[in-house]
């Protein structure tokens, strides 16, 4: 089935939220780093003007950059109404209400808008579908890392969540996963499912990041090899 730009809600972090979210550290940033559903988020643009290396990879890349700003437009509101109807849901701790929710994640879209071109020329947005095998050698970044995709989709199934994550691990040193939670917030089997298949090979591990927004979403999972 083709991957239509229609069935996306296009919603961007920025890079201090990355940083919180997978527990990236100064030496970790200055690794070699893929960004696996990565959508609009800024993170690569701002990791690509401090001296980083990032290459980002979403289905969504195929679209062109009119197509992608249009389709937040489509979304915006519906987003924050949906958010206002839920905040009880939000820990209101980094992000202190609605209104700067919306600025900061608008100001990360319109900053990987302002980016997406140049970033297409210089191969660092990718268009890409888990869990097909990726255009890279083996090893060829130093951590990978899922950010609101891989464990939170549980209907995608075991097997899909196993394949995109070995195909990360093929070309990942390291690949770090978050939130562990389903799209309700709710631990799910999945992620112990997950969590036994890798650890007959790896080291799997479960952290507590300093980044909660919705309530209970604050674990980490890490697969090294």
């Amino acid at each position: 089935m083709a991957f239509k730009l229609d069935s996306v809600v296009p919603w961007g972090r920025n890079l201090e939220e990355y940083k919180l979210m997978f527990g990236l550290d100064d030496s970790d940033i200055s690794k070699k780093i893929a960004g696996f559903g990565d959508g609009p988020a800024c993170f690569n643009c701002e990791m690509t003007n401090a001296g980083g290396h990032v290459v980002s990879f979403d289905p969504i890349y195929q679209f062109s950059k009119e197509e992608i700003e249009k389709r937040i437009e489509e979304v915006r509101i519906t987003v924050m109404q949906q958010m206002k109807e839920n905040m009880d849901n939000y820990v209101w701790a980094h992000i202190k209400g609605l209104d700067e929710l919306e600025h900061i994640r608008m100001s990360a879209m319109k900053k990987f808008l302002s980016d997406y071109n140049q970033g297409k020329k210089e191969g660092r947005y990718v268009y890409h579908e888990l869990p097909d095998r990726l255009p890279y050698e083996s090893e060829s970044f130093d951590i990978g890392l899922s950010s609101h995709f891989l464990l939170m989709y549980t209907s995608l199934g075991y097997d899909f969540h196993i394949q995109s994550i070995t195909e990360m691990l093929r070309v990942c040193k390291e690949v770090r996963i978050f939130p562990i939670v389903d799209l309700d917030a709710n631990k799910t089997d999945l992620i112990k499912d997950v969590i036994d298949y890798f650890q007959k090979d790896y080291d799997a591990t479960i952290v507590t990041t300093e980044y909660e927004f919705q309530k209970g979403d604050n674990k980490l999972l890490i697969i090294r090899k």
